[in-house]
């Protein structure tokens, strides 16, 4: 029988998941793979899925455990569309996926694609009947492998495979002085960048109160980024009444998000990761495809991508007096590590390598 992949996801939102699980939708089919997708009718998913070609079906919302109702209408429509692998990403979506293994049994191979880490042990047996229905586990760094085997039962298939970058999309850098040019920075200065939302998560004020903390004030700071749609607003407030209230105006700057990310790695110096435990940055690994090195928080998968400081440098987690005392020894000794190196640990997750790893840990060759 030919392989047919389903990517399932009930999520509304999109973010890091969302966008990983469909470039994963998109890389297998363009490689050859029959491959649809399966969301809820009007979310930010299904539009997107759809921008990108995707063949997408509509299902409607489900209760995140046992939702039998649900199973079976998802259970008919794998059987109708004749899939053979169903992946998964989203937690949300385990329980269901359990329920459509248990009655298809070996007609139906599933996966599940971790994106973030196990907050608490997961040892129970209701978990441990789940999880008995995921044929294989994949984890895209070894340090949430290890929350794996110490925090649950799982017996089955367990895997490391990265989340894929595509490569060809930082093949032709822009160089720094015509990046600043184009985002209206200054070519003299030392630039630290910070990518993403506006959110307490993202550590945009952990920065800028590093900033006050600093000895060294011989740098400047640039973030790019918006606030949440219907969300956000109070926090993005507090950082410009924290920029304000300390007189940092001429030092940092504020973009909104563009397409040509390239153009922000290329333009800083550094890119700071200052989330409390990043789960697997793809801002880190984006920044060394463009040769800039990371300062990030030394926690979640951020020291494993760094490898021992090789890509950059780390900092205590949440901690803004040790986030200055490493810029302020970053300013001061202006070592960056070789671009051309961390050009070289982005090669390991070049997409095309993620989709020979995946094919055989689904036994689609």
């Amino acid at each position: 029988m030919k392989n047919r992949l389903a990517y399932l996801c009930s999520s509304k939102s999109w973010g890091g998941l969302e966008m990983n699980h469909l470039r994963n939708a998109v890389w297998m089919s363009k490689r050859g793979h029959s491959v649809i997708v399966i969301g809820l009718s009007g979310s930010l998913y299904q539009i997107q899925a759809e921008e990108m070609g995707l063949s997408f079906i509509e299902i409607k919302p489900y209760r995140k455990y046992y939702d039998r109702k649900g199973a079976k209408e998802l259970k008919t429509l794998l059987k109708s569309e004749s899939v053979t692998h169903l992946i998964i990403r989203s937690n949300y979506d385990m329980c269901i996926t359990a329920s459509v293994k248990r009655s298809l049994n070996d007609h139906l191979h599933t996966s599940y694609f971790m994106e973030m880490q196990i907050g608490v042990k997961k040892t129970g047996l209701l978990h441990t009947l789940r999880y008995r229905q995921i044929d294989l586990w994949s984890c895209p760094l070894n340090w949430l492998s290890n929350q794996v085997k110490e925090m649950t039962r799982f017996k089955n298939e367990l895997i490391v495979i990265p989340s894929g970058l595509d490569l060809s999309n930082f093949e032709v850098l822009p160089n720094r002085s015509d990046s600043r040019t184009k985002l209206e920075l200054k070519n003299d200065e030392t630039l630290l960048g910070l990518i993403g939302r506006f959110d307490p998560q993202k550590g945009q004020l952990l920065l800028l109160e590093a900033m006050t903390k600093c000895r060294n004030n011989n740098f400047s700071v640039v973030f790019l980024g918006e606030p949440t749609m219907d969300e956000g607003v109070e926090y993005a407030n507090s950082m410009n009444r924290f920029i304000k209230d300390h007189g940092l105006e001429k030092r940092v700057s504020i973009r909104g998000f563009r397409k040509d990310i390239s153009t922000f790695y290329s333009a800083v110096d550094w890119i700071v990761m200052a989330t409390k435990a990043e789960t697997f940055g793809m801002v880190t690994i984006e920044a060394f495809a463009c040769g800039t090195p990371v300062l990030g928080s030394n926690a979640g998968g951020t020291p494993e991508l760094l490898e021992n400081e090789y890509g950059g440098r780390l900092f205590e987690s949440m901690n803004s007096t040790d986030l200055a005392r490493k810029i302020d020894n970053i300013v001061s000794n202006m070592n960056f590590p070789d671009s051309e190196k961390l050009k070289t640990i982005a090669k390991k997750f070049d997409h095309n390598l993620v989709c020979l790893t995946v094919e055989k840990a689904l036994h689609l060759n």
